[in-house]
C-alpha cells in the first residue's frame, strides 16, 4: 500500500475511534489532566487518559524477570495469587507476549470470573515478518479473552520507534475497529525512546519506568546499569499527561531491589510527585499484594 494510502487509512481509523472515545468521556476534552496527587484508594477505578479505559490504580504485573518469578509459582500457585489480588480489589492485569506462558496462565487464573469486572493490558513485540492480526488473535486465544482492554507496543527503545513501528500502530487501530482491542499505547526503555512520547498523537497510554531513586530507569543507553535520569523522566510524564495520555508506571520497586521503606517512598513519588495514573507491580505472594495496596493507600492519603 502506498504511504499516502496507509496514512489516509490510519487517519480515518484514528478519527473514528477518537470520536467514540470523546463520546465515552461525555464530550469533555481529555487533554488537560491535573497533576495533583489524587485522593482515594489503590483499588479505585481511574481513566487512562484519552483511551477511555478504566482500570484500578494498582495493577497485577506478570513480568517479574520476564515472568520467571510468576511462572515458578506453577499454575495452581499463580491462580491463588491472582484470585487473592482480585478479592482485594485489584482488577487490572498486565502481561506481554515476551513473558513466556503468562498469557495462558493468566487466562486459566481468571477463568470463570466475569470478563467485564477486570481489565487486561497486553504488550506485543513489534517484530518484522509477522502478521500483527494473527498475533493479536493468538494472544487472545491464549488469554481466553475476546478482547484486550489495552494493547501496547512493547519495549520501544530507539528514537526511531514511532516510524519503525508504524505497521503495528496501524494494525492496532484496525483491531480497535474490530473491537478486539479497546485502547492502545507503548512501553519505552531509554531516554531517546521516551523523548518521542510527548507530542505523539497516536499514543493513548504511555508505560514509563518510574521510581524515586532511578534504579532500572531511563538513561541515554536503555541497557545501562547506572541510575536513570529521574528529573527528565518526570518531566516527560508530566508532558504526556497534559497531552491527554494515561500513564502506567513500571519498575516501581527497582526490579525487586528496594526494601519496604523505599517501596513506600517509590509509591508516594510515583503518584504525588510524578503524577502517574496507575502502576504495575509483580508479585510472588499474597503479602506482597497486601503491602502494595497499603503503600498506595498511604501515598494517596
Amino acid at each position: 500500500m502506498p504511504p499516502c494510502s496507509r496514512r489516509t487509512r490510519r487517519d480515518f481509523l484514528r478519527t473514528s475511534l477518537a470520536a467514540g472515545t470523546l463520546a465515552m468521556s461525555g464530550g469533555l476534552p481529555l487533554g488537560a489532566l491535573p497533576l495533583a496527587a489524587p485522593r482515594g484508594k489503590a483499588t479505585d477505578l481511574v481513566t487512562l487518559g484519552r483511551s477511555g479505559v478504566k482500570v484500578t490504580r494498582l495493577a497485577f504485573g506478570t513480568g517479574s524477570f520476564s515472568g520467571r518469578v510468576q511462572r515458578e509459582l506453577g499454575q495452581a500457585g499463580f491462580t491463588r495469587l491472582v484470585r487473592h489480588a482480585y478479592d482485594r480489589g485489584i482488577r487490572f492485569f498486565e502481561t506481554a507476549e515476551s513473558y513466556g506462558e503468562m498469557h495462558r496462565m493468566l487466562g486459566v487464573a481468571l477463568k470463570g470470573i466475569p470478563r467485564d469486572t477486570y481489565q487486561i493490558m497486553s504488550k506485543v513485540t513489534t517484530r518484522d515478518g509477522v502478521d500483527p492480526q494473527k498475533t493479536f488473535d493468538q494472544l487472545r486465544t491464549l488469554a481466553n479473552t475476546e478482547y484486550f482492554d489495552i494493547m501496547l507496543l512493547h519495549w520501544q527503545h530507539t528514537a526511531s520507534w514511532p516510524t519503525e513501528s508504524a505497521r503495528w500502530q496501524d494494525a492496532i487501530l484496525e483491531s480497535e475497529a474490530r473491537k478486539v482491542v479497546l485502547g492502545h499505547g507503548a512501553s519505552v526503555h531509554g531516554l531517546p525512546a521516551l523523548r518521542r512520547m510527548p507530542g505523539n498523537d497516536w499514543l493513548q497510554v504511555a508505560m514509563i519506568r518510574v521510581n524515586h531513586i532511578g534504579t532500572s530507569m531511563d538513561a541515554e543507553d536503555y541497557r545501562t546499569t547506572e541510575l536513570g535520569n529521574v528529573p527528565e523522566v518526570v518531566r516527560h510524564v508530566e508532558q504526556v499527561r497534559t497531552q491527554g495520555m494515561g500513564v502506567v508506571a513500571m519498575k516501581l520497586v527497582g526490579e525487586g531491589t528496594f526494601d519496604r521503606e523505599d517501596r513506600r517512598k517509590a509509591m508516594r513519588f510515583a503518584f504525588r510527585h510524578a503524577g502517574v495514573d496507575a502502576v504495575t507491580v509483580g508479585y510472588k505472594s499474597p503479602a506482597e499484594i497486601d503491602e502494595a495496596i497499603e503503600n498506595l493507600n498511604l501515598a494517596l492519603a
